[in-house]
């Protein structure tokens, strides 16, 4: 079987901001709690810095057979307690509630947001016992967290502290519910009925899979007792919204207000590849930014969020987790297998609304951090949204917050010879310092991230059938070249009938020989892009 390999090697793009002009640094430093298990893509809330941690997978990357993947084995089915400061854990079984919270409290990928002492979850997707098959549910479940943190370490009933409504919008998994002022965003994400096949719906005993391409927004009407939602108009945007299994994360915009930004993303609607462009919400509307393309970071993965007042900077840091590229010894390697990766990276918005991608000097120490949570320092400076005030950090190094469990997987693609044995739920805790002091190391600016042709190459393999996918923001005389790697022109053309937006063209290339490299050169007016090509028995 041929392996295929892409490397982006240059843009023309530069950026207002120096790749040394560091404004902080991140320092993990392993943390072990004795008896604390391995969990992924769970909710959390957390009280007087104890986490209470609910739902999530006790097993590693799902598998690719469907009698095998999501399995009952390895649901939840525990409510977890953690306190970091004193290193102790407790746990309680779910089997006390009522069915249909223990059923949607046991799921994965549920949408969650704290509000006060009050954790709110919503949709999840698992097996459901009730219905006898795998679902994604219709609820969202209202969980006192001081109140079951306290009967937890007590041993004593649960029932009283968990209020439950049932509502078809709600049917949501893999998006994310977030909150600007007194509205909840429930940003992206799917309805999935039935059990996963990688063959398709139509395949074995086939499945229901309708993305929501929507920002559902409303609002909670909760005093303690009585639970309801007054649902709001949403905004539905069948290709941009057409996202799941990714990072929302809360934002400072340059006008000080309150925003979202959905970042990255699973699948473009014309190709099995994640979303580089991201959308910014406001309580206004959204802004599709096709200015800026992110590279490192795409599936969900713990993150933080911080904003520096004077600068007037808004920097989202995202921890590992799975990604189409990663860098190797500076040079940008597109995986169109999408591998897990150890990145560390920082989204910056400067003050003009401006975005760029840096890569941090520091990794995770192993292909980790897909499906993980940052739990941040409840009592640092923060913002209404959870936004953290970098420049009101109290000393020069501050623990700003811990990550947890996730994917811990042995090697960068597992996906097709995955076993249940190639990657596990991660047990490890990090606790992550922002230093403010040590700004010396460089965080590396993407070029790329700054420009808009976005361009990529597929499938992969490569047969030499060149599938070239990129983006142009105004028509102008776009080249395409292709080349060996002595320079031995195979291809040159100029490109017409191409449209503003997105663009896919395709070249057969009869003369392709398995072993060799090829460049594909794609110039679009000031822009250049170049994707190194190797193609391998």
């Amino acid at each position: 079987m041929k392996f295929f390999s892409l490397f982006l090697l240059f843009a023309s793009l530069s950026w207002q901001l120096s790749a040394q002009n560091a404004p902080f640094q991140i320092y993990l430093e392993p943390l072990e709690i004795p008896g604390v298990g391995g969990l992924q893509a769970y909710a959390f809330g957390q009280h007087q810095g104890k986490w209470l941690v609910l739902g999530g997978r006790l097993d590693g990357l799902h598998r690719r057979q469907p009698f095998a993947t999501f399995d009952i084995a390895g649901h939840n089915n525990q409510i977890l307690l953690i306190d970091p400061v004193n290193h102790q854990k407790w746990s309680a079984p779910l089997s006390t509630l009522p069915a249909t919270i223990r059923e949607q409290l046991s799921s994965t990928n549920m949408e969650f947001i704290q509000n006060g002492e009050y954790l709110y979850v919503v949709g999840g997707y698992g097996y459901s016992a009730t219905a006898g098959d795998h679902v994604t549910y219709d609820k969202m479940t209202a969980i006192h967290v001081p109140e079951v943190i306290n009967a937890v370490i007590q041993g004593t009933a649960l029932t009283g502290h968990f209020r439950q409504i049932t509502d078809p919008q709600f049917a949501v998994t893999g998006g994310h519910l977030s909150k600007i002022n007194d509205t909840y965003y429930l940003v992206g994400g799917q309805r999935f009925m039935g059990r996963y096949n990688p063959m398709g719906p139509a395949h074995g005993p086939g499945f229901v899979q309708e993305y929501t391409d929507q920002i559902r927004k409303f609002s909670i009407a909760d005093d303690g007792t009585t639970l309801s939602i007054v649902h709001l108009p949403a905004i539905t945007d069948t290709e941009q919204l057409h996202r799941r299994d990714y990072n929302v994360a809360p934002q400072i915009m340059p006008d000080g207000q309150e925003g979202i930004t959905a970042f990255s993303g699973v699948f473009q609607k014309t190709v099995d590849l994640p979303y580089l462009n991201c959308v910014n919400i406001v309580s206004g509307g959204y802004v599709v930014n096709d200015s800026f393309s992110q590279y490192y970071n795409h599936y969900h993965c713990a993150f933080l969020p911080l904003y520096s007042a004077e600068a007037n900077e808004m920097h989202t840091v995202f921890f590992g987790g799975i990604a189409q590229f990663y860098d190797s010894l500076g040079t940008l390697v597109q995986d169109n297998n999408v591998p897990f990766v150890k990145t560390i990276a920082r989204v910056t918005r400067n003050s003009e609304g401006v975005m760029a991608e840096y890569k941090l000097p520091v990794e995770m120490p192993a292909l980790l951090g897909a499906s993980s949570e940052f739990i941040p320092i409840e009592n640092l400076p923060a913002y209404a949204n959870g936004v953290m005030q970098l420049d009101a950090f109290p000393t020069d190094t501050t623990l700003a917050g811990y990550i947890y469990g996730g994917i811990a997987s042995t090697a960068p693609n597992i996906f097709w010879i995955n076993t249940g044995t190639e990657s596990v739920a991660s047990s490890q805790i990090y606790k992550v310092y922002v230093v403010k002091n040590k700004t010396s190391a460089v965080h590396e600016l993407n070029e790329q991230s700054l420009g808009h042709l976005r361009m990529m190459v597929f499938p992969n393999p490569n047969n030499g059938v060149f599938g070239i996918k990129f983006t142009l923001d105004r028509v102008t005389k776009n080249r395409l070249t292709i080349t060996d790697e002595q320079g031995t022109l195979i291809l040159r053309e100029e490109l017409g009938n191409l449209v503003v937006g997105e663009n896919i063209v395709t070249r057969k290339i009869s003369s392709i020989h398995s072993g060799k490299i090829y460049l594909v050169t794609l110039e679009s007016g000031t822009q250049k892009a170049v994707v190194k090509t190797l193609v391998q028995e």
